[in-house]
């Protein structure tokens, strides 16, 4: 990148904050600017330690807005200039969207489409060496791939096949991006996930939430019979592996991201449970697994998802740094020592409650 400043969508969620976290550091040399709605998923808090008193100065510059503001993003790109967008922005819980659909198709759809149109007016203003190192990174999800059985790993030509509300809505964002490259010469770069975890994720999520519960002693309520599988992935590895598609990765092109570190939903609770034991006994002496209760199966619950990411590897060198068993490890130390963080997030807005039966 010749001019180094990135607009970075959705940068006080989960991913897109470790992302900030990360890029904001000096050596990265990159101006960011964040754009986020401050839903109850995002979090300024998690931007503290890079953001200054004034949010809209300094090297990380905050602004609170939707997406699908035109008026607004049209004004940060005329501003700021970036040479690259990465596309965080999404609503992202699949029993949010059993319950509410209808705000996933407007963030995740009508929100990308706003964003890309902005973009492609403001991509056409530039001048041809600008054009030559723009880039528009638009970060997805696995889910858009459907289910898998006991064999066999998502690659980027596997046909999509959504199965809940929140992943059609993000296999929509994703064609919208692939026919702006197509049909109006964006560069654009996708980037499709296994299941993040790490620090900084809102407690919906099945690793914050079990933590969470488990040390308070309530019951960990695990879907159907526990042995859905997915393939985790540490976001501090996620957020690297987007960074190398941005310098390196072919425009136009997909790119999926993992693991390599499947496991069932059961195991990680058990997991769980036993690093907590071990790091915060129960006075009783008993063990947090006996607060596992089966509960009814989300809706058209997808059995497994797994990526083949050896086009990452492959052509752009990455690699996973973390496994899971210290990944998990390092989670569950960071929750511990972040109570205030934990804290504040959960406002009343979200209690832990079970989503998405509706």
């Amino acid at each position: 990148m010749s001019s180094k400043v990135w607009l970075v969508t959705g940068g006080a969620g989960f991913i897109g904050g470790n992302f900030v976290l990360e890029y904001a550091k000096p050596e990265h040399d990159v101006q960011i600017i964040v754009l986020d709605k401050l839903t109850y998923a995002g979090n300024l808090d998690t931007l503290a330690s890079v953001l200054g008193e004034n949010l809209d100065q300094g090297r990380v510059k905050f602004f609170q807005g939707d997406i699908a503001d035109s008026t607004q993003v049209a004004q940060l790109l005329e501003r700021f200039k970036p040479s690259a967008i990465i596309n965080f922005a999404a609503e992202s819980h699949v029993d949010r969207s059993i319950d509410a659909p209808a705000e996933f198709i407007q963030t995740n759809v009508v929100g990308t489409l706003s964003l890309l149109q902005n973009t492609l007016a403001f991509f056409k203003t530039l001048p041809a060496d600008a054009k030559a190192d723009f880039r528009f990174l638009h970060v997805s999800t696995d889910e858009v791939y459907g289910s898998l059985g006991e064999t066999g790993k998502f690659l980027e030509t596997t046909p999509y096949a959504p199965n809940s509300p929140y992943a059609a809505s993000k296999a929509s964002s994703d064609h919208l991006v692939r026919a702006f490259h197509h049909t109006y010469d964006l560069p654009v770069l996708t980037t499709n996930c296994s299941n993040n975890y790490g620090p900084y994720q809102f407690p919906e999520k099945l690793i914050p939430l079990m933590i969470q519960k488990a040390l308070t002693e309530q019951a960990l309520p695990v879907y159907g019979d526990g042995k859905n599988v997915r393939d985790w992935l540490h976001v501090q590895d996620h957020v690297s592996a987007i960074a190398c598609v941005l310098k390196s990765g072919k425009v136009g092109e997909v790119y999926n991201v993992g693991g390599d570190e499947e496991r069932s939903n059961i195991d990680v609770v058990h997991q769980i449970c036993d690093l907590l034991d071990s790091k915060r006994p129960l006075a009783s002496g008993n063990s947090r697994r006996d607060l596992i209760s089966f509960v009814v199966d989300r809706p058209g619950h997808d059995r497994r998802y797994a990526i083949d990411s050896s086009k990452l590897q492959g052509q752009l060198h990455w690699r996973p740094l973390h496994n899971f068993n210290s990944g998990l490890a390092q989670t569950i130390d960071w929750y511990l020592n972040n109570s205030t963080w934990i804290q504040r997030i959960q406002n009343g807005s979200y209690r832990g409650e079970r989503l998405g039966l509706s």
